[in-house]
């Protein structure tokens, strides 16, 4: 059977040019290095001896997870040894002029990523916040799903 030389090329550029899925983190697996601003401008870089990240990748689920961190007060997340992750990779730059002097009025670390190859392999459920449990040496060794409009975060976070 022949194929015109036009399909050959036409596969053949989709499978070098298309993005390649990252694979999905799983339990035992070592958090990627990462790096990004805080809703404040300060650099956060991902250390072992983090013992939790919580990565919200929807807008209405963050803004939720924003207010109930909130209700927490300053210093809950750092408490916990927790970290949050916010993803802004997809957010209009006429939305951000408004959205970041509104995130700084936020008592909780922010860590805004603005890249969509730095969560891509990091499980995700719709409406839901990620919550990764780590090892001391910066491995997954829980992965849960926060619905931070019916579940108080605390039960995550132990």
């Amino acid at each position: 059977m022949k194929f015109p030389p036009a399909l050959i090329a036409g596969l053949l550029a989709w499978l070098l040019w298309s993005p390649v899925q990252a694979a999905q983190l799983a339990v035992g697996d070592a958090v990627p290095e990462l790096t990004a601003k805080d809703q404040r401008g300060a650099e956060f870089v991902f250390t072992n001896g983090t013992q939790f990240l919580l990565v919200a990748t929807e807008r209405a689920c963050a803004t939720a997870a924003n207010h109930k961190l909130a209700e927490l007060g300053a210093g809950f997340l750092e408490k916990h040894q927790a970290a949050y992750l916010m993803d802004i990779h997809t957010m209009p730059t006429v939305a951000r002029w408004f959205a970041f002097p509104k995130l700084k009025k936020y008592p909780q670390r922010i860590v805004l990523v603005d890249s969509a190859e730095t969560l891509a392999s990091f499980p995700a459920q719709p409406g839901r916040v990620t919550v990764l449990a780590l090892t001391a040496a910066g491995r997954i060794q829980k992965i849960s799903f926060w619905n931070p409009d019916s579940q108080p975060v605390e039960e995550f976070l132990k």
